[in-house]
């Protein structure tokens, strides 16, 4: 199941599923993988940092997310078939850059010397059709960060990868709106942890210079000055150029695929106390994990979104400033937490802040799934390049060890739980982002590789049901209510909900942006009722069945919603639609699906549904 970002909604997802399919759907067969954007609602995640960073949990994008997951695993059950499934590997060139080339750099040169780039180019490609040869779907694993969308975007959106999934889905399900339709087009996550997808680099955006150095700073400005553009205009079309890029490889690999994966399917699942794992180092010497922590270059960002507060990455040493200003608010951090971590210095001592909740997961899943010759590791947080590479490796040995020869071993990032990045111990040293966001010390990636090597050899060794489960992780209630509070809306006077506050023009051409403004209503309360599936529509009047037909939706590319919030309750929705080239000559309408909260004295608020319709334009091609 391919998600934005996992969470703790993964047991209430298992326990849902198992009160309706019994032990079918288990903690060790189900993997909820994000596909990953940083365009999406937040406020679901139960940890305090990403309670804090979401301004409050918000229960009912809780429910709606783990009702969504549940069922699009419905909708899959009720069409499952047999069928067969192939696979393909092949690059995927001019989409990616190694965002932290200084820390790849700390890696052996020995190491280093065995691969032509400084990131994963392979995409992995699983091809899904029914017996009679018809598609059914795609998984394609590949690493590259979702953020050619920048921190200044303010437009829910599935960002590259998402993109690349709409160019294939619309292409296979013809006549279906996006989201609708049978083959399904999942683009994941990978070892993308330092892997940007925007390639022109980054240069100081007040002088146009290069900023490709250890610390990610500009002469004047510092380190907020240091940003990485894509290669398009802008950033819808920098999203639209490397999603494309991935959807036509990932169409040539499907097409050509041909060699089946076949053998039996297994599982294997744990729950780790990531906080205290002893780790091996040789037979002789072992170190241990660390609880969690945050590192100074955390809050620094990366060239693909800086920080606020003007803080450098490649930070090995704290600031009495800052240093003092935490100790004031939240205590100290203990010595055994600072000594553990070194050379991170400590910004936020996460794993011993508790209240009003732990404010980071100790407990974490562990996960792998075989079937064939296919190994899918679900790595809990965002793996570097090195550190794929290293896990890919340790685990294929460990079941050529145990007679699997020749296994195809996939990095599936962002599983089952959010656990930051993963950095090699050398890239550890150099204190960037990446390293300082490592937040189970230096011997984090060490630590996976010994628990998935763990997992492997029980699935090659047929000694699964001998693991232990492990510790199963806390689920908290009473978590930190949203800090947004919801407010009646309200109408202007001698208006209503839905009401055309400035239509579009009589007539436009193709590549031209059509505009309506409505009377609007919070669109969080869209939640709570859902009785629209679309907050927009964009129709063509068809003359032989005199009627509307639907061509887009708010999920098409060409569409946008914005909600311009008012004083006292008012406010007011604009909808977008850009024009595309293979827009047919005709008349149009724009219309707009909201809910309003209401609230009479004395009675509890209720929400309802309200809709409004533009008056018809006309496109023409000339």
């Amino acid at each position: 199941i391919w998600t934005q970002k996992s969470s703790e909604w993964r047991s209430d997802v298992l326990n849902r599923l198992q009160s309706k399919y019994g032990s079918l759907y288990r903690r060790d067969n189900v993997i909820l993988s994000g596909t990953h954007t940083h365009s999406g609602p937040a406020g679901y995640f139960q940890y305090t940092v990403f309670v804090i960073a979401s301004e409050g949990f918000s229960n009912q994008t809780f429910q709606h997310m783990v009702t969504g997951i549940l069922k699009s695993i419905d909708i899959a059950h009720t069409n499952m078939k047999p069928g067969k499934i192939f696979i393909n590997k092949g690059n995927v060139d001019g989409v990616q850059i190694n965002r932290s080339p200084y820390s790849y750099l700390q890696n052996p040169q020995s190491e280093r010397a065995r691969y032509s780039s400084n990131t994963d180019k392979e995409m992995i490609v699983l091809k899904m059709v029914d017996l009679n040869g018809d598609d059914l779907g795609l998984i394609s694993w590949f690493a590259i960060h979702p953020v050619s969308m920048n921190n200044s975007n303010h437009l829910v959106n599935s960002d590259n990868v998402g993109y690349a999934s709409y160019l294939l889905e619309q292409e296979k399900n013809k006549g279906y709106l996006p989201g609708q339709g049978p083959f399904v087009a999942a683009f994941a996550s990978s070892n993308l942890g330092d892997v940007s997808p925007n390639i022109l680099g980054p240069r100081c955006i007040n002088t146009g210079e290069s900023c490709d150095n250890a610390n990610s700073t500009c002469p004047i400005g510092g380190p907020s000055m240091c940003i990485a553009k894509g290669p398009g205009q802008d950033m819808f079309d920098s999203t639209q150029i490397i999603g494309r890029a991935m959807y036509q490889r990932a169409k040539e690999l499907y097409a050509s695929a041909s060699q089946e994966v076949t053998g039996p399917l297994a599982s294997a699942h744990q729950w780790v106390d990531m906080t205290d794992v002893t780790v091996w180092l040789n037979s002789t010497h072992a170190s241990k994990t660390c609880k969690p922590a945050l590192g100074y270059s955390f809050a620094a960002g990366t060239i693909d979104g800086v920080g606020g507060l003007n803080f450098t990455q490649g930070k090995r040493e704290g600031d009495p400033f800052w240093d003092t200003i935490r100790d004031q608010i939240l205590g100290k951090p203990s010595e055994e937490i600072k000594e553990c971590h070194k050379p991170k210095p400590i910004l936020l001592h996460t794993g011993e802040l508790s209240k009003p909740h732990p404010w980071h997961p100790d407990i974490v899943d562990v996960q792998i799934i075989t079937l064939g010759s296919l190994a899918i590791t679900a790595i809990p947080g965002e793996f570097t390049t090195m550190s794929g590479r290293r896990l890919r490796e340790a685990v294929q040995a460990e079941f050529a060890s145990h007679g699997m020869q020749n296994m195809t071993v996939v990095i599936s990032g962002l599983c089952n739980v959010y656990t930051h990045y993963i950095t090699t111990y050398e890239e550890y040293q150099a204190q960037r982002y990446e390293a300082a966001s490592t937040i189970y010390g230096p011997h984090t990636l060490s630590a996976y590789i010994q628990l998935f090597r763990n997992l492997a050899k029980a699935i090659a060794t047929d000694t699964v049901a001998n693991l232990s489960r492990g510790p199963e992780p806390p689920f908290f209630k009473q978590l930190i209510v949203p800090l947004i509070p919801s407010i009646v809306d309200r109408a202007p006077k001698g208006r209503t909900f839905g009401d055309v506050l400035q239509p579009a023009k009589p007539e436009y051409r193709v590549g031209e942006v059509a505009e309506v403004i409505f009377v609007g209503a919070n669109p969080k309360n869209s939640v709570q009722n859902q009785t629209h599936q679309t907050f927009l529509t964009v129709e063509k009047y068809e003359a032989t069945s005199t009627s509307w037909q639907i061509v887009c939706n708010d999920a098409s590319w060409e569409t946008r919603f914005y909600w311009h919030k008012g004083l006292l309750g008012l406010s007011n929705a604009t909808v977008e639609w850009h024009i595309p080239d293979t827009a047919q000559p005709g008349i149009y309408r724009i219309r707009y699906f909201g809910h309003n909260r209401k609230q009479d004295i004395l009675k509890p608020a209720v929400v309802l549904s309200f809709e409004g319709t533009s008056p018809a334009f006309e496109v023409v091609t000339i």
